[in-house]
């Protein structure tokens, strides 16, 4: 990799391991929020051990300042383990519910019912309530689409996740 590379910003997903506790969750954001960098998505849950959340957040930033980050997450108390997807081949999806005014009879919205990973989750009050499941990148370009065309009423996205493909995993394994 060359220098060039190293000092251009990029996205990053950082997924980290934590100790699922109160303030832990505060203390990670802090961090970025100290340095001034800005989370741009950021996904928390328990993973398969309650006492561990796996936090998956993404950002922009030089490879140099983004893995500054990451050793500096590994210095929180509330830290187990960081692991930068942006490092290796992964796996990314992201969820997105939104709302139209329900047009039965558009045929552009009928088209746009029939796309992959569309579902329709709800119809009421002349609105229909729709999931979208797939890259960030995916997500993005619907959602411009939509903008665009004026149609979108309300749209809410879970951000990125990420996971590596294989047997290369970040879990918490218990001494």
């Amino acid at each position: 990799m060359g220098a060039g590379t190293l000092n251009r910003p990029m996205r990053h997903i950082i997924s980290i391991l934590m100790q699922n506790e109160a303030g832990a969750l505060v203390r990670v954001a802090g961090m970025f929020s100290q340095r001034g960098f800005n989370i741009e998505s950021l996904n928390v849950a328990p993973t398969e051990d309650e006492t561990v959340s796996r936090l998956t957040l993404v950002t922009t930033g030089t490879e140099d300042v983004v893995n500054q980050i990451n050793r500096q997450l590994l210095k929180l108390v509330d830290v187990i383990d960081v692991l930068d997807m942006t490092d290796g081949e992964h796996i990314e999806r992201e969820l997105m519910f939104f709302k139209l005014e329900a047009r039965p009879d558009d045929p552009r919205q009928r088209s746009l019912l029939a796309e992959d990973h569309i579902e329709e989750i709800d119809r009421r009050d002349g609105i229909v309530s729709l999931q979208f499941f797939g890259t960030s990148v995916e997500v993005a370009d619907l959602v411009a689409r939509l903008a665009g065309s004026g149609e979108l009423l309300e749209v809410m996205r879970s951000g990125a996740l990420a996971i590596t493909p294989g047997d290369r995993c970040l879990r918490y394994q218990a001494d």
